[in-house]
């Protein structure tokens, strides 16, 4: 059973969680941590792995910017078996990409302590350093919110599209897979909440306790917000989009630049059938498609790209937005394929990253699992 405890705050929420996170390597919890640390230009925050604790001097868990989602970090360490005993410090649409990953037998749990921390929102690259260039502390502006769960980005700016429609702010939501340890940041008083394997409290010299009490209305709201904005976002993307035409015109923009399948964590196929001379055809073939149709758009399998990778991973998207902010056109790539994916999910009741256990829809099959469309 997790068992709850909370960090008493003596100087900031970020120092505080940089102690944590260091006596996680003091006490030999692990060998290892992956985590989040800010770069010598200040201008960015990015994945590191550490062995020598010395070098956990700038870390920032809750820097409200996503360069890379960290489950394709994951899964380049743990995909043969972590060699090592080593702490990962997601945020939440990470930690339910290795959910799937590990499914998709990309990634291994095995010698891996999983840290989630509230994710707070985050800007894009671009934005997050323009803010730094400018003389903000983009970290401390959202902490000061975390009391009241009212996040707002700094006045003319926006969060990623991903993160204003994410209803999994938290890992602790009913159903849900659960980390090795949370650390809770929303409605705690100003406290850091810690909930861990009950394995883990002595080694972490945690005491145990109750949950802030306003915790829950908070986050509760936040997600209602969050909620309200997905399903805003979906049916303008469904009124603009039902046939094929319409789904054309989202990725009339399209370059084929291929930035958004290298950015999704889902993503992982060691041999593409978009690089491959599945997509490359015979001289002779365009000549024929032009005089049988009168008409071709250049390069041909646009929107079969999209599609294929729509029908390979929909099921498993975890809303990253990963792809939105790789893409250089600014396709809303994220929503389409959430809000196509909902509809796909409806079918199996599958949520990507609630549960290790459960299997795969399009992985697995049963005989009755169409019948409400009319199988017999």
């Amino acid at each position: 059973m997790p068992l709850n405890a909370v960090l008493e705050v003596e100087d900031n929420i970020l120092a505080t969680l940089g102690t944590f996170l260091r006596g996680l390597l003091e006490r030999g919890v692990v060998e290892y941590l992956l985590v989040p640390q800010t770069t010598l230009a200040g201008d960015n925050v990015v994945q590191t792995l550490v062995h020598d604790v010395s070098r956990l001097q700038t870390v920032n868990p809750v820097a409200p910017v996503l360069p890379v989602n960290s489950a394709r970090l994951v899964s380049k360490l743990t995909v043969k078996g972590a060699p090592r005993p080593v702490g990962v410090v997601l945020r939440t649409c990470e930690f339910r990409a290795l959910v799937e990953l590990v499914k998709l037998q990309q990634a291994s749990l095995e010698n891996v302590t999983i840290i989630v921390v509230d994710c707070l929102g985050t800007y894009e690259v671009a934005d997050y350093a323009a803010l730094v260039a400018a003389g903000c502390d983009p970290t401390a502006e959202l902490l000061a919110q975390v009391r009241d769960g009212d996040l707002h980005p700094h006045e003319g700016y926006s969060f990623r599209t991903a993160c204003q429609m994410c209803e999994y702010p938290v890992p602790d939501v009913a159903n849900v897979h659960s980390p090795d340890i949370h650390l809770g940041l929303l409605g705690t008083d100003g406290r850091v909440l810690v909930t861990v394997r009950d394995d883990l409290a002595e080694p972490l010299g945690l005491t145990p306790t109750a949950v802030p009490e306003g915790r829950k209305t908070v986050v509760e709201e936040l997600i209602r917000r969050r909620a309200a904005e997905r399903d805003r976002r979906f049916a303008e993307f469904r009124s603009r989009v039902n046939d094929v035409e319409g789904l054309l015109a989202q990725f009339s923009t399209c370059i084929r630049c291929h930035n958004c399948m290298v950015a999704c964590p889902i993503c992982y196929c060691k041999e593409c059938i978009a690089r491959t001379a599945t997509f490359e055809h015979e001289p002779r073939q365009y000549f024929e498609w032009a005089e049988r149709k009168s008409i071709i758009r250049m390069p041909v399998d646009t929107l079969m790209f999209h599609l294929t990778r729509l029908n390979h991973m929909v099921t498993s998207c975890v809303g990253c937005g990963m792809c939105a902010s790789a893409c250089p056109s600014e396709i809303p790539v994220g929503t389409v394929f959430r809000a196509v994916g909902e509809k796909v999910r409806a079918i199996f009741d599958y949520v990507p990253g609630r549960s290790l256990e459960e299997e795969l829809p399009l992985a697995t099959f049963r005989e009755d699992e169409l019948t409400e469309l009319g199988e017999k």
